[in-house]
């Protein structure tokens, strides 16, 4: 008998830590960040990257810490910017725990910006990450993203300009393994944001939006908040 009670206990213990653990999709969470780009003088040489700071709420429930940089190369006589970088995440559990893990990841990616017609401003982002995860094997991903900004008064990205933000990416595993026989999916996520930018001056813009995150085993709305700093 003591045996009995004891199971039903511990299967009533695990259902409400499982229950603490699951993520509330419906609970607006707020990603605030800054993006920046330098160019070394007239070189081809420069810097990029951003730092986020990612909760599961308004902003007490930590969801990620992303600190990212990395050199930058535009050939000559093209547009286009290639990256070499490093990035350290902290990620926290959803709810009242305070337990993190953390990610050293390096990475690759091209640039491809295009402006078609006078007011709309295209960019194409490729990225492949190698990843190295707490207590996971080493992994690789695989990301493309297509951004869409709409100039509303001006014809260029300046001061004053009040444009529309758009983009979505995409996020392809490049193995299920990750070690102690777990697995994950290929599809990893997807993100989806609708937003609304202004020049606060020629270098520098601000961006208030809305992003729809949806991954293998949820789905999650985002508010947020950016500064995009070039200099």
């Amino acid at each position: 008998m003591k045996k009995i009670i004891l199971t039903i206990l511990l299967c009533l213990i695990g259902t409400s830590v499982n229950a603490q653990e699951e993520i509330d999709e419906g609970q607006l969470g707020a990603w605030y960040m800054y993006f920046f780009n330098k160019k070394f003088g007239d070189s081809q040489f420069g810097i990029q990257g951003d730092y986020q700071f990612r909760y599961w709420n308004a902003g007490s429930d930590l969801e990620q810490i992303l600190l990212r940089t990395g050199f930058t190369y535009t050939p000559k006589d093209s547009n286009v910017l290639f990256t070499l970088g490093y990035a350290n995440i902290t990620t926290g559990d959803f709810g009242d725990s305070d337990a993190t893990f953390s990610e050293n990841r390096i990475y690759q990616e091209a640039l491809i910006p295009q402006k078609i017609g006078s007011w709309l401003f295209l960019t194409h982002r490729f990225r492949y990450e190698q990843r190295f995860v707490d207590d996971q094997d080493f992994r690789t991903r695989y990301r493309y993203s297509l951004f869409l900004n709409v100039a509303i008064n001006k014809t260029e990205l300046e001061k004053g300009t009040v444009y529309a933000a758009l983009y979505n990416e995409i996020f392809i595993n490049g193995q299920t393994d990750i070690g102690d026989n777990r697995s994950v999916q290929y599809f990893d996520r997807n993100r989806t944001y609708l937003g609304m930018g202004y020049g606060l001056a020629n270098n520098l813009r601000m961006q208030l939006g809305w992003m729809n995150q949806t991954t293998a085993n949820w789905g999650k709305g985002q508010a947020q908040i950016s500064l995009h700093h070039n200099f």
